[in-house]
């Protein structure tokens, strides 16, 4: 008995601690995948810009410095980087104004006009343009009918590649805008009003300090999105010889030159060191600025615009429809013509262009299967782990769960051709003199966008955990539900429309993805974006744009069935209920 008794004493403790340490061992494992797949081949790229001949060395900083082409590609992409940024401020926070506090109508709708340009990779956006302003497109169809005459205007420019980033991004600014300047209190307004100030006295000394933790969050964003696009200057740029970092540093790796990889990770440090500029100005801002009490979004009018709401609702109409839909028709057409150049008449259209990307071309065949394969794959594990962690992150915070997220977030904050080369450099040889393979097969564009997009999930499942309150599952628990009952009968019926639009935004992102892929792809692992951009770069301008009207036509298709699918099952809950 007594013998028996102390067996049972030992027992105990140790089947006490076994999910103690089940949950130690566990944590050890994420955080150390962590440190892995999101710190150390940023730490590598980072280490390979100091070597020289396996010496740690600041030569290939002064070898770049030294070189005039270098001067020459940084302002210019200063020069890119902060005209786009202005345009996307200044359209983000005029939209984001009028929504707000006006009395114009069909908001909702305008606001899918709006987020259009967004949701629509940036690559197609450029296609769109260059067909709409071409000279065979609409608008030089347009001017010709005029009875002045008017210059076409050259896409193949700085200013043209000012123009198409600024207007691609200035949704960002418009989404973290609108909702800050709902929430400004209508009261102290008011109250400047009454004291004597002007409308715009009120709007620059009380409306923009409340609002500006929004204005400069999104400002910051697509300060940030103007630096890292690669497709714009890309498809814009290299015809007219105007280099940017993103495009310099991926024309320096595929140049395969002796140095290209140090060039290149230099390089990358220096476009690294001008976002961290964005930050730094960023944090400035949001240190002025004053914090809003409130958290509720006041969607009542504040300006009646009267009898002059008609002609600015019509002036924002012609905007959206010349910025979002024009240049698409005017792709669409381009990409049913017979053969590039032709009039759109009758005789002229074909649909031979889609049988190409569609049957013939083995490499369109092979990207459609590569990219929707790579993007399921992402999204169905981002969906599982993302979620998981953001369960754990909202309901057990601490630091290490801090620390872990904002590592997570680290690859998608980077520009995008410095996180590829940081995943060349960490799985090209992972321990030196040991190369398993990876880089140069499509495990290393399933680590890559695995790294990258991981963020956009966690982040959209946050939002669904904080919209639960945590004394629904008290009461499950007290009910008998636990474990898998209790995210089965509870947690996933509620938070599954949040959680899907997260993995909608990945499953997107990593379907029309460009920017990693121009750097990781190879033979027989081309993507999406990648034979798009090698198709345009080819000249093959009818193949590209029906590729890209491929796509749109997927996109629409996926946004719809989301609606459909959220409808339903939001019906099906309120029905529960």
């Amino acid at each position: 008995m007594k013998n028996m008794s102390n067996t049972f004493k030992e027992i105990m403790p140790s089947r006490a601690l076994s999910p103690l340490f089940k949950m130690k061992l566990f944590k050890i494992m994420a955080l150390l995948a962590i440190v892995i797949f999101f710190l150390i081949p940023i730490l590598r790229l980072v280490l390979l810009s100091f070597q020289v001949n396996n010496q740690l060395s600041l030569q290939n900083y002064a070898d770049i410095l030294q070189d005039s082409k270098t001067w020459t590609v940084l302002i210019d992409t200063i020069l890119i980087v902060i005209g786009s940024t202005f345009i996307s401020v200044t359209l983000g926070v005029l939209l984001a104004w009028l929504v707000a506090y006006s009395d114009i109508r069909a908001k909702k709708w305008m606001q899918v006009f709006i987020i259009l340009p967004f949701v629509i990779p940036s690559y197609i956006s450029t296609l769109a343009w260059t067909q709409f302003l071409g000279a065979n497109g609409l608008y030089g169809k347009m001017i010709s009918i005029l009875p002045f005459s008017l210059e076409p205007i050259n896409l193949y420019s700085m200013g043209g590649i000012i123009f198409v980033l600024g207007f691609s991004h200035y949704p960002l600014v418009y989404l973290l805008s609108v909702s800050v300047f709902r929430k400004v209190p209508r009261e102290v307004e008011q109250a400047a009003r009454v004291s004597g100030a002007s409308g715009w006295r009120t709007f620059v000394k009380v409306t923009v300090p409340l609002a500006l933790p929004g204005i400069a969050s999104g400002g910051f964003l697509a300060f940030l999105a103007n630096l890292d696009n690669f497709g714009i200057p890309a498809f814009l740029g290299i015809p007219a010889q105007i280099d940017v970092l993103s495009t310099y540093i991926y024309q320096q790796v595929v140049g395969f030159g002796p140095s290209a990889f140090q060039r290149a990770a230099t390089l990358s440090v220096l476009l690294g060191i001008i976002a961290l500029f964005g930050i730094i100005l960023q944090w400035l801002l949001l240190k002025k600025s004053k914090m809003l009490e409130t958290t509720v979004e006041d969607k009542k009018p504040r300006v009646y615009l009267g009898k002059s709401r008609k002609l600015i609702e019509i002036l924002l109409w012609s905007f959206f429809l010349l910025t979002s839909l024009v240049p698409f028709i005017s792709m669409m057409m381009t990409s049913l013509l017979s053969a590039y150049g032709l009039d759109f008449t009758w005789e002229n259209i074909s649909l031979k262009n889609y049988q190409f990307v569609l049957d013939t071309s083995p490499k369109a065949k092979r990207a459609i299967g590569n990219s929707i394969q790579l993007a399921l794959i992402i999204t169905v594990i981002g969906l599982v782990i993302g979620t998981a962690f953001a369960y754990y992150r909202v309901r057990k915070p601490n630091r290490w769960n801090q620390f872990s997220e904002m590592a997570i977030s680290l690859p998608y904050a980077l520009p995008g051709t410095v996180m590829a080369l940081s995943m060349i450099f960490a799985w090209m040889e992972p321990i030196p003199g040991w190369n398993p393979g990876i880089y140069g097969s499509v495990m290393i564009l399933f680590i890559a966008y695995f790294t990258r997009f991981l963020i956009l999930q966690v982040r959209g499942s946050i939002t669904a955990v904080l919209q639960v309150d945590v004394s629904m599952e008290e009461a499950a628990m007290v009910s008998g539900s636990n474990g898998w009952s209790k995210w089965r009968r509870i947690l996933i019926p509620l938070l599954l429309p949040s959680i899907l639009s997260g993995a909608f935004l990945v499953f997107l992102t990593a379907l029309t993805e460009l920017t990693v892929s121009s750097l990781l792809w190879s033979s027989n692992v081309e993507t999406i974006g990648v034979v798009i951009f090698s198709f345009e770069q080819a000249g093959y301008t009818t193949y590209s744009t029906a590729f890209s009207s491929l796509i749109i036509g997927l996109i629409l298709f996926g946004f719809i069935s989301l609606y459909v699918l959220q409808y339903f099952w939001n019906r099906k809950v309120a029905n529960v209920k």
